[in-house]
Order: C-alpha cells, then sequence, then structure tokens
C-alpha cells in the first residue's frame, strides 16, 4: 500500500474493500474514481495508488458525512487550503474535493470528488457541453463495486496527463469499445482541443 506524504499530512488509502462497505449503504450513486476505477476496468492491478477516491454528485454530497460518520472530513478550499467541513455544510460549487480519515492522528485515508449533474444528466464540471445520462457513468465489477467508466475517467485524466495517466490510458485503451472510443474522442475534443491521445483513440 503507498503512503503518501503531502503538505497537510500522510496519505495511506483505504482498502477497496472498506470503501465499498462504508459506502453501500448511502442512499445516492457512487462511484470508485481514479485510477482505481481504471484497474476495475482492466481487472488487473497497474500501478501503486497514493490515494483512493470516490465520486459524488454534489447533490448527493452529505451521503459523504452519512458513510463516513465519526470521521473528520475537510474540504480542499482553493486555492490550496484545507479546512474543516461542518456537519451538513452544503459546499460551495468551486469545492470540488473532500479530504477524509477517522481521526486527527490518523493519515488521510479517502478522498471524496464531486461531480456536477443536471436532472438525469451527468454535467463535467470541466466543460458544462460534455455531459451523459447519469446511468451511463459507470458500471460494476463483479464484486460489486461500482465504478466510473474508464472513458469518462480517462476524459478527466486527460486535461495535463501525468506518467501514470499515460499509464491508466495504455492499459485501458485495448479495451475500450469503439462507442466508448468516439465518446472519448468527442469529449476530449470539445474542451480540450487537440490532444494525443485521440490518434491513438481513432487508430
Amino acid at each position: 500500500m503507498t503512503r503518501l506524504r503531502s503538505p497537510f499530512g500522510r496519505w495511506d488509502p483505504a482498502p477497496l474493500g472498506e470503501v465499498a462497505a462504508r459506502f453501500s449503504g448511502v442512499e445516492s450513486c457512487w462511484w470508485v474514481a481514479g485510477g482505481l476505477a481504471i484497474e476495475l476496468a482492466v481487472g488487473r492491478r497497474i500501478r501503486s495508488h497514493g490515494d483512493v477516491d470516490v465520486l459524488l454528485l454534489r447533490r448527493d454530497q452529505l451521503m459523504a458525512q452519512q458513510a463516513l460518520a465519526g470521521w473528520q472530513w475537510w474540504a480542499a478550499d482553493p486555492p490550496g487550503s484545507l479546512r474543516p467541513w461542518a456537519p451538513d455544510e452544503v459546499l460551495p460549487p468551486h469545492v470540488h474535493d473532500i479530504w477524509c480519515r477517522p481521526g486527527p492522528d490518523a493519515p488521510w485515508s479517502i478522498q471524496i470528488m464531486l461531480d456536477e449533474s443536471h436532472g438525469e444528466e451527468w454535467v463535467s464540471r470541466r466543460d458544462a457541453r460534455v455531459r451523459r445520462p447519469i446511468s451511463a457513468l459507470g458500471t460494476t465489477s463483479p464484486d460489486g463495486v461500482p465504478f466510473l467508466s474508464p472513458e469518462v475517467q480517462l476524459y478527466y485524466k486527460a486535461k495535463a496527463s501525468r506518467p501514470k495517466d499515460e499509464e491508466d490510458f495504455a492499459a485501458a485503451l485495448p479495451l475500450l469499445t469503439d462507442h466508448q472510443r468516439q465518446w472519448l474522442v468527442g469529449a476530449i475534443s470539445t474542451t480540450y482541443g487537440s490532444h494525443p491521445w485521440i490518434e491513438r483513440l481513432q487508430a
């Protein structure tokens, strides 16, 4: 397990089974996101991970406090600061990430990511033109863990791809269907314009 030091303390990601157990009882949609979502899509380990991400729709944000009752929740309030997230506080639109840990002396364990929606549609927080039905935003692993569809996760990773994002893209690319490739090309083109992944997706 990777332990990552940040300016705000140490990360020690919660095991995927614990994440699933804690969020399985919430009355809203949720998805494992980030690099772990890509690994769930390809069905194998790709690399080490500094954190574990869970995506919620912004309208369901308080479900995180329910799932992680008794924990500490801190809002990543840009630029570059953390602050306590008060019980029942509705976070402002510019806050997209919440760091969570079991207690004040414990390492950070789970990162909550908030995304936008309109009715039954997911709306990218990066570009409101990029949308899809919430029902098609993710899928479920054989173990019953919901995770973000790889093409949606790769769309976010395409913004400023790092070596780990390139690694995730290379692992997922052979498994993407024609429909997934077409959606990803359209989403990347709409938001970022030209991008080196487009040619590979169209090959």
